[in-house]
């Protein structure tokens, strides 16, 4: 889509909170909050699957193929064994039975990679092992148990129709098949049946490269220790993972002071890097005089939509910069995660080729107490499961208490129609897990 543009004149660099842009929020909040569908409708307009590399079979899994894998083969390509026996001509074992076996003359044996170098005539036989090529002449086998060997005679005690236990030519793919298309998320498997097909190299699309500016003056490195008036970044390596989780790769940079200067600078470099494919911007999204990152993105490019109507995760933005999709994650933690899970989540499996699906498996279950909502308004309320397995709330609010998403199996999202989801609803939680 292309959705109005909020550009409007620019703010004060030397006091960011002086502006006269109607659609700047700082010091004055929110004029109007734009629907969850309405972002989602914006980024499905902006942004598109990247482009695509090769890599080595051993590293293609998870990745995302890129190409038409036609089997230029077929698997397998010659006759073998299905089973331990003895490769044989099903005619010869016409009558055979318990009480009535079947001679025949042993004359060698095949082995996987080792073929029976003759041809097998009536009243022959070669001991064979499962995998094993066919011997010329001999088009059935018969199990290792229904037969007895003395010196190089064989015992038959079954009879066997033709192809028995044999493992025709392209009874797995055949030359010519379409084995895999592009758009598939290659499982374990599907290596399994590219080797077999003698692909040492595979086409996906290339892993998105996703750029996180966290800022706040008030924030460490990750994982330091808490000290004084100042905390550790908590969002980056929550980002970093679903972002890898997504199929993504991520790159921070930060904390970053507030500073508008600053930030716009390393915004513009972010957005001139070629290796760079999306920009998600952690913190400074809000209504405070420290929150420059939304009137930046105006000036840089495109903010095609600012504040949602959404509980938590309500300053988010969305925008785009020389064609860059640039999100706006608020900087409390619960936020960070609900807006990633609805919207960035989505750039990221986008640019990558995979599904916008968000990737949680879905139960349903009943809710073991209600949830308070406002119409017009979507929520991302965090759950447990009960003792009696229902969907229990755990907050509708705290958007700084990360916790609650540790405490939490899933979370329910309350669409904006409703006001109130009673309880012994059905509802469908999200798990956060997939087991």
């Amino acid at each position: 889509m292309t959705a109005r543009s909020l550009s409007g004149p620019m703010f004060d660099m030397h006091d960011p909170t002086r502006t006269h842009d109607p659609e700047d929020p700082r010091g004055r909040g929110f004029r109007r909050r734009f629907s969850v569908e309405f972002v989602r409708s914006a980024i499905d307009g902006n942004v598109f699957r990247i482009g695509s590399e090769q890599v080595r079979l051993g590293e293609s899994h998870g990745r995302v193929l890129d190409e038409t894998v036609i089997a230029k083969a077929s698997v397998p390509h010659f006759a073998r064994a299905a089973m331990d026996g003895f490769a044989l001509i099903a005619k010869d074992t016409d009558g055979a039975g318990v009480s009535a076996p079947v001679r025949l003359h042993l004359i060698g044996q095949s082995r996987p990679g080792r073929p029976f170098p003759g041809q097998v005539l009536h009243g022959q036989a070669v001991g064979i092992a499962t995998g094993a090529p066919m011997p010329v002449g001999a088009d059935a086998v018969v199990p290792v148990e229904q037969a007895g060997i003395e010196g190089d005679a064989l015992e038959v005690r079954t009879c066997v129709a033709p192809g028995r236990h044999v493992g025709a030519v392209a009874e797995d793919v055949a030359a010519g098949d379409e084995v895999l298309r592009p758009g598939r998320c290659l499982r374990p498997q599907d290596l399994g049946i590219l080797s077999a097909l003698g692909v040492d190299c595979v086409t996906v699309v290339r892993q998105p490269r996703v750029a996180i500016l966290v800022t706040g003056d008030e924030l460490l490195n990750a994982g330091s220790s808490p000290s004084e008036f100042a905390i550790p970044d908590m969002n980056s390596p929550m980002l970093s993972a679903l972002i890898r989780r997504d199929g993504g790769t991520p790159a921070v940079f930060g904390p970053l002071a507030d500073d508008v200067a600053r930030l716009s600078r390393e915004i513009r470099d972010r957005v001139d890097d070629p290796t760079i494919d999306a920009i998600f911007v952690n913190g400074g999204s809000s209504t405070g005089p420290e929150d420059h990152a939304p009137a930046l993105i105006r000036e840089l490019g495109t903010l095609l939509a600012h504040g949602v109507a959404l509980r938590p995760a309500g300053p988010t933005g969305f925008g785009v910069i020389t064609g860059k999709p640039v999100l706006l994650l608020p900087g409390n933690p619960v936020s960070c995660l609900c807006a990633y899970d609805l919207f960035g989540g989505v750039i990221v499996r986008k640019l990558g080729g995979r599904s916008a699906k968000m990737p949680y498996p879905v139960v349903r279950r009943r809710l073991a107490a209600p949830i308070v909502s406002a119409s017009g308004r979507v929520d991302y309320v965090r759950v447990r499961l009960s003792i009696d397995d229902e969907a229990e709330p755990i907050a509708t609010s705290g958007a700084s208490i990360l916790s609650t998403t540790t405490m939490a199996c899933g979370f329910v999202i309350v669409p904006a129609e409703a006001d109130r989801v009673e309880t012994g609803t059905t509802v469908e939680v999200h798990l956060y897990d997939a087991h």
